[in-house]
């Protein structure tokens, strides 16, 4: 059975947001936020959200200049406004208590958001973040392959034209990009790629105060062994799991291990 609830928007922080609803509010469960990547929509992320619908009240967010969010030429696309975005989603729906599960672009977000110390945030999953940043190592994948992607998608494909970029998709993955990737706004693809290499969130990681559990891929070198060294040093209370046999796009190639790694972080499990 369906845990989809509805789609929603709502304003907050000055714009639209779009949000997908799954599961019920439960008052022994905090509710979750999913904040997807790059070139997510929500929409790409629902399977993740019926999963998560079972345990939870979910919400699974169009980041700013992504899906049915809001865009535009003059729309602030930086970190810190997609960081307030999510505190004024959150404080917009009521939501008293919450956890942040952020993959990559999303994973950024939820650390930045988390810096302030909102009320309400009291756990962070970040889904294998990138770790680039000034003065370090670029982000493993090119800005190309985003932005071919995005132009693709905006003429009109299917998913087999989709492929060239997603080998190892699913047909129904593969078609669920062609259908949503042209909704990503390409300035705010590329503000966002830019931001891995200027913004500084092992600078927001040292000023966490809250859990933190860190779900690394096994595969696709955005992650390795010294950067969760690193990061234990910033964050001492985090926790560290490696879905080995997934690249970054974890639930897409190993989905059951991606829930397993949550183990009971968010307080209750998601294999169950």
């Amino acid at each position: 059975m369906s845990t989809f609830q509805y789609g929603g928007n709502i304003r907050a922080n000055g714009i639209r947001q779009h949000y997908l609803r799954y599961g019920q509010r439960r008052p022994d469960r905090d509710a979750v936020i999913v904040l997807p990547g790059i070139t997510s929509p929500a929409i790409t992320w629902g399977f993740v959200g019926e999963r998560f619908g079972r345990q939870f009240e979910t919400y699974v967010v169009d980041i700013r200049g992504r899906g049915l969010s809001e865009s535009g030429p003059s729309l602030d696309y930086g970190l810190n406004a997609q960081a307030a975005d999510v505190v004024e989603l959150a404080a917009g729906l009521g939501l008293d208590r919450y956890s942040v599960v952020g993959h990559s672009m999303g994973a950024c977000i939820a650390i930045r958001a988390a810096r302030a110390r909102p009320a309400g945030l009291v756990r962070l999953a970040l889904v294998d973040p990138p770790v680039s940043g000034p003065a370090r190592r670029a982000y493993p994948a090119k800005l190309d392959w985003y932005v071919d992607s995005i132009r693709l998608a905006g003429q009109g494909c299917d998913a087999d034209a989709m492929r060239a970029f997603c080998p190892t998709w699913t047909d129904d993955q593969l078609r669920l990009r062609a259908e949503w990737l042209h909704t990503c706004d390409e300035r705010a693809v590329r503000e966002s790629f830019d931001g891995f290499h200027r913004d500084d969130i092992h600078a927001d990681l040292a000023s966490l105060r809250i859990p933190v559990r860190l779900i690394a891929a096994g595969r696709g070198d955005v992650i390795r062994d010294e950067d969760i060294t690193e990061i234990r040093s910033l964050v001492p209370p985090v926790s560290v799991t490696r879905v080995a046999d997934a690249g970054h796009m974890i639930p897409w190639d190993d989905e059951e291990s991606f829930y397993a790694a949550f183990a009971d972080f968010l307080g209750a499990r998601l294999d169950a």
